[in-house]
């Protein structure tokens, strides 16, 4: 359409247009650059899936708690720490064996060292006289100790006995260790500077009934 020369229906097309462009933003909307995209958005690459975001950066996720195995509530084993459990309510397996593998890192190093102060609280007389004598005897000689624990792959209850009020539980370690002696020169006399794996089964005392949350090793065997 041509009127006088005025190209009316290229004005009748322009008019409608920005109708149709007017009457699709007032629909839709438009985006400012402050709004939050409201369609899911995969995380960043390097960005762990799950860690927290605090103020605007990927914290990184904590690793896992380690898990170990624990005997079933069904069998005999489970049966007497549920009645451990029932003397103690504060009693939990689980926490009970990050203790137990705690002190036997303590003890361990404990023992290399001849740190007769750390040792003291954690065993009985009877081993605490042993691990004496034993540190007695090589400080005599001239001897050190070097222990290192690399790592405890297998902490597990083996054993649970409970007399009276007194719990008895008895732990399966086995570590890789680092464990050499050698005397005044320098020069080894007993162990190896490898990593070797070392099996042990420790049992763990205590009074259900007291205040002291302490279990004292009584027996310390190797498997």
């Amino acid at each position: 359409m041509n009127t006088g020369g005025f190209p009316v229906d290229l004005v009748l097309f322009g008019m409608i247009a920005a109708f149709l462009v007017l009457r699709l933003r007032s629909i839709l909307g438009r985006r400012t650059g402050f709004e939050r995209p409201t369609q899911f958005q995969a995380p960043q690459a390097g960005a762990p899936v799950g860690a927290p975001v605090i103020e605007g950066r990927a914290e990184p996720a904590s690793p896992p708690a380690a898990r170990r195995a624990l005997p079933d509530p069904s069998t005999p084993l489970g049966q007497t720490l549920m009645r451990m459990k029932a003397l103690d309510p504060s009693f939990d397996p689980a926490a009970f064996l990050d203790g137990a593998e705690r002190a036997f890192r303590l003890i361990v190093g404990g023992f290399a060292g001849g740190d007769r102060a750390s040792l003291r609280p954690l065993l009985s007389d009877d081993v605490f006289r042993s691990f004496d004598q034993a540190i007695a005897a090589r400080e005599a000689a001239g001897h050190v100790q070097v222990s290192e624990i690399r790592a405890v792959p297998t902490a597990a209850i083996e054993t649970a006995e409970l007399r009276g009020t007194d719990a008895h539980i008895g732990v399966r370690f086995v570590s890789d260790q680092v464990s050499l002696t050698h005397d005044s020169a320098g020069q080894p006399v007993a162990g190896t500077d490898a990593v070797t794996e070392i099996t042990d089964i420790w049992t763990f005392e205590r009074d259900l009934r007291t205040s002291d949350p302490t279990w004292r090793v009584i027996a310390v065997r190797g498997a």
